[in-house]
């Protein structure tokens, strides 16, 4: 699966860049060239940022499906328990 940035975030990160060379490097950095870096770290990085965070999202939703009779579970046949509990009031 090919990461996709919207415009706005590539042009985001792309002054984002620029900015990190100009108060880290000692020359600054085109948007051209900061637009190809992006493209490497987008292409070579990103996969395995984008693999962690399906893996995370799978580890979190599986424990909350594991979990869904905790959440969810109401026991059956209360009408005459409940009855009960208002008359006694």
């Amino acid at each position: 699966m090919s990461i996709e940035l919207s415009k706005h975030v590539r042009d985001e990160a792309i002054a984002s860049i620029q900015q990190y060379f100009e108060r880290n490097m000692p020359e600054p950095i085109g948007e051209l060239a900061a637009g190809l870096l992006l493209n490497y770290f987008v292409e070579e990085i990103g996969p395995a940022i984008y693999n962690q965070a399906i893996s995370d999202s799978q580890v979190r939703m599986q424990r909350r499906v594991m979990d869904l009779e905790g959440e969810l579970y109401e026991d059956p046949f209360q009408y005459w328990h409940k009855a009960k509990t208002k008359r006694s009031k």
